[in-house]
């Protein structure tokens, strides 16, 4: 009988909220190429010089305001999503990894095949694909060695967009908001230009779920966040957005966060702290936020599902669709 395995994959977390830890971390993360794509010669000595010096005591203090008992919320939500859908699927071996820090994928897939997985399935959690998030990954999982299915997005499945519209419903209810913007997760507009795919997904996220909507649509906006460096990003800024909405008269605010299944720095300390600060001192009154997916039943039900379905279609080999999308 095939043995059959699911690989959940995250971005990762430093292993504690400690600067020598953060430093690591963020060392790791930025030197991929796929994240920044600037030649080593220049942004290595960048890196190493300027930036972790000056940026790792301020992601270490986002990180010890949001630490939890058992780690980072990142960390915490991708374990309980992992032991969910094990009791969805329990014929299958189902385990976690992160792009950067521990578990390995590398090393997650190698004992996944020693204990006997025949079919892998790798389920990247962003809903979007982006090379700065999944060509990571699809590195790592070519570089094991190991055959696995690779999941590329699932922002196109109508039952994530109905969870999702459900979610942005039960919030919306709460109070009268002047404004609902999907915050998306940015990337360099260079990235864009040369052929990721990132910028007409979210699109297409926004259209779709919007579909499902029960309130008025035409408060719906669309922006992104996170940007890190000097280098033009998507547009527009979220931050940029809400100064305007409260220069506006729109006083108030709800957030959501596509490109995030569960709460982690950018949804905790960017748009908690730092996002509605700007708002309030912008005029603005009300600024809440969309709880995302979180590890909910039915979330972890649906990446059941689409997991199941995918041996099904690839026939359970490497995915050499992600891999050309990726060249």
């Amino acid at each position: 009988m095939v043995k059959k395995g699911l690989l959940l994959v995250n971005l990762g977390s430093p292993v504690s909220p400690l600067n020598k830890d953060v430093k690591a971390y963020l060392q790791e993360f930025l030197s991929d190429q796929h994240v920044v794509e600037l030649p080593k010669w220049f942004w290595q000595p960048l890196l190493r010089g300027i930036i972790l010096p000056t940026r790792t005591w301020r992601s270490a203090t986002f990180y010890q305001h949001m630490w939890r008992k058992g780690g980072s919320p990142l960390v915490i939500y991708t374990k309980i999503m992992c032991e969910k859908i094990q009791k969805e699927l329990t014929d299958w071996d189902v385990q976690y990894a992160m792009t950067y820090g521990k578990p390995d994928i590398g090393q997650q897939l190698h004992k996944m095949k020693e204990a006997g997985d025949d079919q892998i399935v790798v389920l990247p959690l962003f809903p979007q694909y982006t090379k700065s998030t999944h060509g990571g990954i699809i590195q790592q999982v070519a570089d094991s060695g190991i055959k696995a299915t690779i999941i590329k997005s699932f922002y196109q499945y109508p039952q994530y967009q109905k969870l999702l519209a459900h979610q942005i419903d039960q919030s919306y209810q709460q109070k009268n908001y002047d404004a609902v913007i999907f915050s998306y997760h940015g990337i360099p507009t260079a990235m864009f230009k040369h052929g990721d795919p990132y910028l007409k997904e979210c699109r297409e996220t926004t259209a779709a779920v919007t579909k499902f909507l029960q309130l008025p649509h035409e408060k719906i906006r669309m922006t992104f966040q996170s940007k890190f460096g000097p280098m033009p990003w998507l547009k527009p800024y979220l931050k940029n957005t809400l100064m305007q909405l409260a220069a506006m008269g729109k006083r108030n605010v709800l957030i959501v966060t596509p490109s995030f299944v569960e709460d982690c720095l950018e949804t905790i300390e960017e748009n908690n702290v730092q996002n509605y600060q700007t708002f309030r001192a912008s005029g603005g009154r009300v600024f809440d936020a969309v709880p995302p997916m979180n590890a909910s039943d039915a979330f972890c039900s649906f990446l059941a599902e689409i997991s199941k379905n995918q041996l099904v279609q690839d026939g359970g080999g490497y995915d050499e669709r992600a891999k050309e999308k990726e060249s």
